[in-house]
């Protein structure tokens, strides 16, 4: 079962990774732009802050990586991180969009309440 918890982290990991690549790299794209359904004036305008905001899903997605890569040592890391990106879906639930409520908030609370049951 510690490896189903483990497979989960990973795909948050890696979901924040892709957030990354949207938010950074992809924003005033097309891909991004159809992805976010914004226009390229706003996409333009706020490519700035996107950017910002994919950093900090690459720093959620490193926080995992880390957790994972200490094994079972790196409980508490992932603990941590897990909670963060729930907080963050949380948030972004209540201020953009109830869908991130389950992108991004579900698939941690998954993974943390998976964790938790096996400690």
């Amino acid at each position: 079962m510690n490896t189903v918890a483990n497979l989960l982290i990973a795909l948050v990991a890696l979901l924040h990774v892709y957030f990354l690549v949207l938010e950074m790299f992809l924003w005033d794209k097309p891909f991004g732009l159809k992805t976010f359904r914004l226009t390229q004036e706003f996409a333009s305008a706020s490519k700035a802050l996107a950017a910002n905001q994919g950093l900090y899903n690459g720093f959620l997605a490193a926080g995992l990586a880390w957790g994972l890569c200490l094994g079972g040592a790196g409980l508490s890391i992932k603990i941590f991180f897990l909670a963060c990106v729930i907080v963050a879906g949380i948030f972004g639930a209540l201020t953009v969009s109830r869908k991130i409520l389950f992108i991004q908030a579900l698939p941690a609370a998954i993974a943390l309440g998976l964790l938790l049951a096996l400690r």
